[in-house]
């Protein structure tokens, strides 16, 4: 995203071409369009010159991979469907439910993940947070400033382990998983991706610190209003204003994110406790002069 002139530019879905940031670069320099999906977007990433196609399994994924589909496909992001435990094909819970509705079920069983209404009907309606971990998926995010005060960001992820084919994260969402504003400043965020694309939090939070917030404080208000409708939610944001002030904030895990300016020999890392509602001002708001090239 370009903070000057607020275009962004996005591809989601895309197989078999690697450097997606640099695919959502080419649709924001080349085309008018914001977002572009799936097939049609590697077509368009490879006519622009980007190598491929390619294979982008690696033996560590595949095996990964292998080895969760003898797991009977668990844990996945299904819910609601039935087989419950198994790598489907799967069906809608009502129908399921009036298969079962004269058989025996179990009384008043739980499980960890939801309640049973049948041998193999599983509900649930909990968040994706023992989905969502610092090893099951790669996001990053960068906002930089240059001499000039111009604003850029950028995202890249691979999406979350076991995704559901099709499934698109915020990371190509604008407002949710980055923000630039020259006016204002930038915001990077990480997480579950399914449960932060609802709340736009780098939106959020450039906007407020538009209206005054410092952006320790408005890094700590897009976290925790998530948090209030999804408490069992793993995310984290940075916050960074024109002047060069930033901040983090992070719910369900410790956060960590890296700063680095001209006059550094070397990057400095933060490390950035989670929001806790009865003392939320754990967060660290340091200043750094920017004047990146």
């Amino acid at each position: 995203m370009n903070g000057t002139t607020m275009e962004v530019g996005a591809v989601a879905a895309m197989r078999f071409v690697k450097d997606g940031i640099k695919a959502a670069k080419l649709v924001m320099e080349h085309t008018k369009h914001t977002l572009l999906v799936g097939e049609q977007a590697s077509v368009f990433a490879m006519s622009m010159g980007l190598p491929g196609p390619t294979n982008l399994s690696s033996p560590e994924s595949t095996a990964k991979w292998i080895k969760w589909k003898e797991n009977s496909c668990q844990p996945n992001f299904r819910k609601n469907v039935i087989p419950a435990n198994g790598c489907g094909p799967y069906h809608l819970r009502n129908v399921a439910s009036n298969q079962v509705e004269n058989s025996c079920m179990p009384s008043n069983e739980r499980t960890s993940g939801g309640k049973w209404l049948g041998d193999s009907i599983l509900v649930t309606d909990h968040s994706n947070s023992k989905l969502i971990s610092q090893t099951s998926h790669d996001t990053i995010s960068m906002a930089v400033i240059d001499k000039d005060g111009r604003i850029a960001v950028g995202t890249s992820t691979n999406g979350a382990t076991f995704k559901i084919p099709g499934r698109v994260g915020d990371g190509p969402i604008v407002g949710s998983s980055a923000y630039a504003d020259d006016e204002v400043g930038a915001c990077g965020a990480t997480g579950d991706g399914d449960i932060m694309m609802r709340f736009l939090p780098c939106y959020q939070i450039v906007e407020s610190m538009r209206r005054g917030l410092e952006p320790q404080h408005a890094a700590i208000d897009a976290i925790s209003r998530i948090a209030r409708k999804y408490p069992d939610f793993v995310g984290a944001v940075f916050a960074l204003r024109k002047d060069g002030i930033h901040a983090g904030a992070c719910h369900g895990w410790t956060f960590q994110y890296s700063v680095r300016t001209p006059s550094m020999v070397d990057v400095e890392v933060f490390t950035v406790e989670p929001v806790n509602n009865n003392d939320p001002i754990l967060t660290k708001q340091t200043h750094a002069t920017f004047g990146l090239r």
